[in-house]
């Protein structure tokens, strides 16, 4: 009977993921579907797991036999987690340690990390309380207006702490890398996270202003670890950096707040949790 719990968990979320395709919308509503298709698998697994865990292998379930395959699968998955938590944490340290290396300088009012290399870039790193690192090829290659473009648009990503929930949303998707549509979704969720920070820093500085300065940091062929990196600007398909322009040069969609009741869909993913009193 465990073992049918399983496979029907992995059905639920391989059917989830599969049957996504990117929504039209306003931000909010593309928001919340990605992050539903993303977030209730994973979770539905890991309800799964501890469920089956904490039957254990022995007993039975309405008159089915529980068995070692599916307590095994239960723990192979946890265990497999675990491992990929602790292996991001540890890159994300090392990260974390390497950007402190570098002198800290005063920068419009801000404290940052400056990165002594020729090619434009500002990403805050860490996770709750990231730093700020910018390098020197930013210094030379914006004014000061469109400088203090792009520390609003970090500023925003501080203020939503963008770099501590996208390293969980990034466990989450090591996690779950096998079902379809993973790369894609985590793509759109990156996506809706800058166009958040870009209508918040759109409230401070001109729209124009920050949508040059993408264009003049897009040039630097950079990859970056965003699941505890937030950078302005990284190497990204043309038509992800074409909505973010045009985004900024329209009238920005403000992101509203979600209400509480749109959440009351995560209460699926505690479904597992309620097998277990059919256990004995």
């Amino acid at each position: 009977m465990h073992l049918i719990i399983v496979i029907t968990a992995i059905g639920l979320g391989w059917y989830l993921r599969w049957q996504w395709s990117r929504p039209t919308g306003s931000w909010t509503q593309r928001w919340q579907r990605a992050l539903l298709h993303f977030l209730l698998p994973p979770l539905l697994l890991f309800m799964t797991a501890i469920a089956v865990l904490g039957m254990g292998p022995k007993g039975q379930m309405l008159g089915l036999e529980a068995g070692w395959l599916s307590y095994i699968l239960a723990l192979g998955f946890v265990g497999f987690a675990g491992i990929s938590l602790l292996r991001l944490a540890y890159q994300g340290w090392c990260s974390l340690q390497e950007i402190r290396t570098y002198a800290r300088q005063s920068v419009a009012g801000k404290t940052a990390r400056i990165l002594d290399t020729n090619f434009p870039y500002s990403a805050l790193v860490g996770f709750w309380q990231p730093e700020l690192a910018i390098t020197q090829g930013l210094f030379h290659t914006l004014d000061s207006a469109h400088l203090q473009a792009v520390l609003a648009h970090e500023q925003a990503h501080y203020d939503c702490h963008d770099t501590f929930w996208f390293f969980w949303l990034g466990w989450l998707r090591s996690c779950t890398a096998w079902f379809p549509n993973t790369e894609v979704l985590w793509q759109e969720l990156l996506l809706l996270r800058e166009l958040r920070a870009d209508y918040k820093a759109a409230r401070q500085v001109d729209a124009l202003l920050l949508a040059e300065a993408l264009l003049e940091v897009a040039r630097a062929p950079i990859q970056s670890p965003e699941s505890f990196c937030a950078p302005f600007s990284c190497a990204a398909p043309p038509s992800r950096l074409q909505e973010r322009i045009d985004a900024l040069l329209n009238e920005p969609e403000s992101p509203p707040a979600s209400p509480t009741w749109v959440w009351s869909w995560m209460l699926l993913a505690f479904l597992p949790l309620m097998t277990m009193p059919f256990h004995n």
